[in-house]
C-alpha cells in the first residue's frame, strides 16, 4: 500500500512550533525505534496518518519494553492461577495470600540498558520503579532484592585472560556507580535490601544487567487496580513535576546498545528518593478514603502508558489537558509531556466531587496534585495543549492491540548450539595433590566471594524487621507485620536466582534449574516455596539462536513452576540486549517468595557446632557443563549442564521443610555454585566480621570422606567441583544421625554422611587409595571475605 505523511500540524490543530517537520518520515521512524511495518499498522488502526505526537505514543507503548511483541505469546503459556494467587499478571504487581489476613505484592523489572550509559540513575530509578509498582497496588514496601550481572572485573581465570585493561576499567565503573544507585535509593526511601545475587561475566561488559525487585504487604483487604470507571470522574496527577529527563525510555529499552549509546542519556531518569518516600505515604493515605477509582504510576512511558493503560483496561476513554501538567520547565512541547519518565508521579481516577479531599492529603505531603482531565466515555484518549487537540488514539490500540511479532511456538534447536552442549568433556581429571590449588583459584573468583562492596552499601535492617540478610546465591527473611504494626509470627523468605551458563547450554534444563534453586534457596530458611516473578534478559529475539533460548527457557520455567507448585504473578521481558552486534548469554531471573509460620525455620547459612555430622541429602549428579570451574580452569562453556528431576525437587523440599522446626537441624545448604567443595568450605566461615580491623577467619573446620562420591561421577573434579540441582548438605546434630538417615530413607531420597564439623579450622579431605590432604581455611576465609573488594579496586 502507499504509505501516507504525517498530517501536517495545520491538518491537526498542532502548533507548528511541536511538529519536527523538518525531518522526512524515515527518519521519525528511525528516531523513533519504529518499523514502515508497524508505521503501516497505526494507518490501519487510526484510519489515518499519525502526527509527530501521535507517533511518538506508538513508539513507546509499541516498544518491545511495553508490549512484549516478540514473546506475548510465551508468556501466556506460564502457569498463573492457585488458591495462594489473589492478583495474578496484568496489574503492577501480582498478590498473594500469605496466610492469617496478610496478603503479599512484589515484582522485579529491568533497568539495563539505563544502567548502561548512566550507571547511578539508571540503577537509582530502577529501584524507584519497581517500589512504585508495589505501593500502587496499596503494599507498604517492606523488601528490595535485586539481580546484576557486569563484565568482569578482573582477569581471574582462563576466561577473562585477554580481557583489555580499559575494558576491565569501564566493568569496574559501571558496577560500583551502579550499586551506588541502588544503594542509594533504597536506603533514602528506607526499604531494606534483604537479598541479591552478583555475577561477573564477559558477556555483560557494554550490556549490564540490574534487575530490581520489591516485595509489601497491603494495607486492609483492597487490591488497587488500575482501570479507569466512571464516565465523569476526574483525573488527577500528583506527585513530582514532569520534566524533560527520560524522554523516549522505553524506546531507547528496546534497541540494541552500540557506541552512539552513550547520546541516549537523556533517556535516562532522574530519582528523587526523599520525594518517592512522600509519595508512598501520601498513596497509602490516600487510598484509605475509598474514593480512589484507579491508580496507576507513570513509568515506563510515562503519562502516555499510564492514560492508555488505565483507559483500556476499563473501556474507557479520558480527556487528559497537558497544560495542567505540573512542569519543571517552560514552554515544554506536547511530545516532552507525553515521553517524559521523569519519577514518583502517579495518575488517579477519583470518584467525582472527592477532588478537594485527595488533594488535600497531597497537600499536607507538600506533593503537587491537580486535576488534568477526566474519564469520557468515547474510546479515545486524547490529550490537550493550549486549546488544541495535539492527539487522539483509541486506548486500546495502544495498549491492548500493540502488534505481535511471534516467533514458531515449537523452533528446532540450533545445530551450534546442540554441537556445543554436546561437546564431550576432553580434558584430564584433576591429581589428588592439586585438589588444594584449584579450591584456591575457584575463590580467587569474584562469583564465588562474598561481595563486601556490594551488600555492604545497602541498609539490610530497615524497618526492624530482617530476620537474615543474604549476601548472594541465598534467601533473605523479613518477619511480616500485621496492619497495627505488631508482628505477625510469619516470615516471608525471598531469593533471586538465574544462571545464564546453564541457559546458555541448555535453556529447557536451565529454565527448570533457576525456578528449582530459587525455591531451594527459600526452603534453606524453612519456608514453604509460594509463587514467582520473571525477568526475561535475552539479546535480538528475531536471531534464531536467543529466541530458541527464550522460548525453551519459558518452557522449561513453566514445567518447574507447575511441579513445585510456584504460580508466576508477573514480572518484565528485556531484550535487545547485546552490544556491538553481541548478544548477552541468556539470562532469566527468578524472584521467588516463601512463607513460614515457624521463626525456628529460619536456619543459618554457615555451621558452627564442632561433631555436627555433615549430610549429603538428595541424588548427586554433578556436571561440569557450565559450571564456575569450567570458566575458570578452562576458560569454555559446552557440555550439558546438570539437569533437574523436577519431581524428586519437590520430594526432597517437602522433607526438609518437615524437618526444619527441629533444632538438631542446624543447617541446610544447597550445592550450586563451584560443586561441593566450594559450598562445603564457605559454611566453615563467619558471616559478619566481630569488627572491621579484624581479619577474618574461619570458626570450625570439618572433615570430609568423598570416596563414594567417587564411586559415582569416575571423576576427582567432577565430585568436587561439578555442580548440581536437587542436592543438600546438611549439618545435624550426631545423636540424631541414624534416625535422620531414616526418616530421609522412608521418604525415598538418598542420605549420605560424608563427615563430622571439627575444631581444627582445617579441611581434611580423604578417599580410598589417597593420602590425606589438610586444607587452611585462613587464607581461603580471608579470600572469601576481601578477594572481591580488591578485585572491584584493581
Amino acid at each position: 500500500m502507499q504509505t501516507p505523511t504525517p498530517l501536517s500540524a495545520q491538518e491537526t490543530s498542532l502548533p507548528p512550533s511541536s511538529q519536527p517537520d523538518s525531518l522526512s518520515l524515515e527518519n521519525q521512524l528511525k528516531a523513533l525505534n519504529l518499523t514502515q511495518t508497524e508505521y503501516d499498522l497505526i494507518i490501519q488502526g487510526l484510519g489515518r496518518a499519525p502526527n509527530f505526537n501521535e507517533l511518538s505514543m506508538f513508539s513507546v507503548l509499541w516498544s518491545e519494553h511495553c508490549c512484549y511483541k516478540h514473546s506475548r505469546h510465551l508468556l501466556k503459556t506460564l502457569p498463573t492461577e492457585g488458591p495462594q494467587i489473589l492478583q495474578g499478571p496484568g496489574e503492577n504487581a501480582g498478590v498473594i495470600d500469605a496466610g492469617g489476613g496478610i496478603a503479599v505484592a512484589f515484582k522485579i523489572e529491568s533497568h539495563n540498558h539505563p544502567t548502561a550509559v548512566e550507571p547511578f540513575q539508571g540503577a537509582a530509578t530502577g529501584v524507584g520503579g519497581i517500589l512504585r509498582d508495589i505501593f500502587t497496588m496499596n503494599a507498604r514496601p517492606i523488601a528490595n532484592l535485586n539481580a546484576l550481572r557486569f563484565g568482569p572485573i578482573s582477569n581471574h581465570g582462563k576466561q577473562n585472560n585477554n580481557i583489555p585493561k580499559e575494558t576491565i576499567a569501564h566493568n569496574r565503573f559501571l558496577l560500583k556507580h551502579a550499586v551506588e544507585g541502588i544503594a542509594h535509593y533504597g536506603n533514602c526511601v528506607g526499604v531494606p535490601t534483604i537479598a541479591g545475587e552478583m555475577v561477573t561475566e564477559a558477556s555483560f561488559s557494554g550490556n549490564p544487567l540490574v534487575n530490581a525487585m520489591a516485595i509489601g504487604t497491603l494495607c486492609g483487604d483492597t487490591i488497587m487496580e488500575s482501570g479507569a470507571q466512571g464516565v465523569g470522574n476526574p483525573v488527577i496527577y500528583m506527585g513530582a513535576k514532569t520534566g524533560k529527563d527520560g524522554m523516549g525510555g522505553a524506546a531507547f529499552a528496546s534497541k540494541e546498545l552500540d557506541e552512539q549509546s552513550h547520546e541516549d542519556r537523556p533517556a535516562v531518569q532522574v530519582g528523587d528518593p526523599f520525594t518517592e518516600k512522600l509519595l508512598i505515604e501520601a498513596c497509602l493515605e490516600v487510598f484509605k478514603t475509598g474514593y480512589i477509582v484507579a491508580a496507576q504510576d507513570m513509568g515506563a512511558a510515562g503519562l502516555t502508558c499510564s492514560g492508555a493503560e488505565m483507559s483500556a483496561k476499563g473501556n474507557m476513554g479520558m480527556i487528559i489537558d497537558l497544560d495542567k501538567v505540573p512542569a519543571r520547565e517552560p514552554n515544554m512541547l506536547p511530545h516532552e509531556y507525553l515521553l517524559s519518565e521523569s519519577q514518583e508521579r502517579m495518575l488517579m481516577v477519583v470518584e467525582k466531587g472527592r477532588e478537594s479531599d485527595v488533594i488535600a492529603i497531597f497537600d499536607k505531603w507538600g506533593l503537587p496534585a491537580t486535576v488534568v482531565g477526566e474519564v469520557i466515555e468515547e474510546n479515545e484518549l486524547r490529550f490537550l495543549h493550549q486549546g488544541n487537540v495535539v492527539a487522539s488514539v483509541p486506548p486500546k490500540l495502544l495498549a491492548d492491540d500493540a502488534p505481535l511479532f511471534p516467533g514458531p511456538m515449537n523452533p528446532p534447536e540450533p545445530q551450534t548450539l546442540r554441537q556445543q552442549r554436546e561437546q564431550p568433556l576432553s580434558h584430564p581429571d584433576l591429581n589428588w595433590n592439586e585438589v588444594p590449588q584449584t579450591l584456591e583459584q575457584l575463590f580467587e573468583s569474584p562469583n564465588i566471594q562474598r561481595a563486601v562492596p556490594v551488600f555492604h552499601q545497602y541498609d539490610r535492617h530497615v524497618q526492624g524487621s530482617t530476620l537474615s540478610a543474604s549476601e548472594g546465591h541465598g534467601a533473605g527473611v523479613i518477619q511480616l507485620k500485621k496492619e497495627d504494626g505488631s508482628f505477625s509470627g510469619k516470615a516471608l523468605a525471598a531469593s533471586v536466582d538465574g544462571n545464564s551458563r546453564y541457559v546458555a547450554l541448555n535453556p529447557y534444563e536451565g529454565g527448570k534449574g533457576i525456578v528449582a534453586e530459587a525455591a531451594r534457596n527459600v526452603v534453606c530458611q524453612g519456608a514453604k516455596p509460594l509463587a514467582v516473578t520473571n525477568n526475561l534478559n535475552f539479546g535480538d529475539p528475531e536471531k534464531e539462536t536467543v529466541y530458541y533460548h527464550l522460548h525453551d527457557s519459558i518452557r522449561g520455567m513453566k514445567d518447574a513452576c507447575l511441579a513445585l507448585d510456584t504460580p508466576v504473578t508477573g514480572g518484565n521481558v528485556s531484550l535487545y540486549n547485546e552490544h556491538g552486534g553481541s548478544p548477552i548469554l541468556p539470562s532469566p531471573v527468578i524472584g521467588m517468595v516463601g512463607i513460614t509460620d515457624n521463626l525456628q525455620t529460619v536456619k543459618p547459612s554457615s555451621v558452627n557446632k564442632i561433631g555436627n555430622v555433615l549430610i549429603l541429602l538428595g541424588e548427586f549428579n554433578p556436571s561440569l557443563g557450565g559450571s564456575e570451574y569450567q570458566s575458570i580452569q578452562w576458560g569454555e562453556l559446552n557440555g550439558e549442564p546438570p539437569a533437574v528431576d523436577l519431581e524428586k525437587e519437590a520430594r526432597i523440599n517437602q522433607f526438609l521443610l518437615g524437618h526444619m522446626p527441629h533444632k538438631p537441624l542446624e543447617m541446610a545448604q544447597d550445592i550450586s555454585l563451584g560443586g561441593l567443595l566450594v559450598t562445603l568450605t564457605k559454611t566453615l566461615f563467619p558471616k559478619e566480621l566481630q569488627s572491621l580491623n579484624n581479619t577474618p577467619k574461619p570458626k570450625v573446620g570439618a572433615t570430609l570422606d568423598i570416596t563414594p562420591l567417587l564411586d559415582k561421577t569416575n571423576r576427582l573434579d567432577t565430585a568436587l567441583f561439578g555442580e548440581t540441582h536437587g542436592t543438600y548438605l546438611v549439618s545435624i546434630d550426631a545423636a540424631i544421625e541414624e534416625r535422620f538417615l531414616g526418616l530421609a530413607q522412608d521418604a525415598g531420597l538418598k542420605a549420605l554422611k560424608l563427615g563430622t564439623i571439627t575444631d581444627t579450622k582445617t579441611l581434611q579431605l580423604t578417599a580410598v587409595n589417597q593420602p590425606e590432604l589438610n586444607i587452611d581455611l585462613a587464607p581461603l576465609c580471608k579470600q572469601w571475605h576481601e578477594g572481591f573488594s580488591h578485585a572491584l579496586n584493581g
